[in-house]
């Protein structure tokens, strides 16, 4: 595993021991990178269910300016610390143990929003639209932010959110599905 672009590509990233996370393949990280960026000026990342960060340190790589992520396993928060350490990152991040729900009812209570939410729980495990439609009540997501969600190719996310706009959804190989959505203008 590997960093694709940017400041830090070609860097490899530890990966989280055992069996419990399943890192996101190089191959599908460079096509979602190259519609949700592919390099950012600045901005603020969620990497939920983070894993190992290898998502939200592939954002800070091409350029975003800070990072939040979330794990609620020991041995994964354990993981990022140290892949975050060895590129000396840790000034532009933070890393909280806690689940999903937990950890955006935090950030939106600091009035933190973010322009890119990474969502890559275990499959099978979250309701998809349950938390979408959290995210978009706690306004915790940039105008135009955009949101990264990958699942198990049998899941069905919703083609509509009130408030995201579907901007892409693919099935990669037989088994990993994707879909990225943006947060639509406000009219006021």
């Amino acid at each position: 595993m590997r960093v694709i672009a940017g400041q830090f590509k070609g860097r490899h990233l530890k990966a989280v021991p055992g069996k419990t996370t399943r890192p996101t393949a190089d191959k599908i990280k460079e096509a979602i990178f190259q519609v949700i960026g592919p390099f950012f000026n600045g901005g603020h990342c969620l990497d939920l269910f983070a894993g190992s960060g290898s998502l939200g340190i592939e954002a800070l790589s091409r350029g975003m300016e800070h990072s939040v992520f979330v794990d609620k396993h020991p041995k994964a928060v354990q993981t990022i610390q140290q892949n975050t350490e060895v590129l000396h990152i840790s000034d532009k991040i933070e890393i909280f143990r806690t689940d999903a729900y937990r950890a955006i009812n935090a950030v939106s209570k600091r009035d933190i929003k973010f322009n890119l939410i990474l969502l890559d729980p275990p499959y099978g495990k979250v309701d998809y639209e349950k938390l979408l439609n959290q995210i978009i009540k706690l306004e915790i997501l940039e105008e135009n932010g955009v949101i990264y969600c990958e699942y198990d190719s049998t899941e069905n996310l919703p083609s509509s959110i009130k408030g995201l706009t579907l901007i892409k959804e693919e099935i990669y190989g037989k088994t990993i599905g994707i879909s990225i959505y943006r947060k639509e203008k406000h009219d006021d």
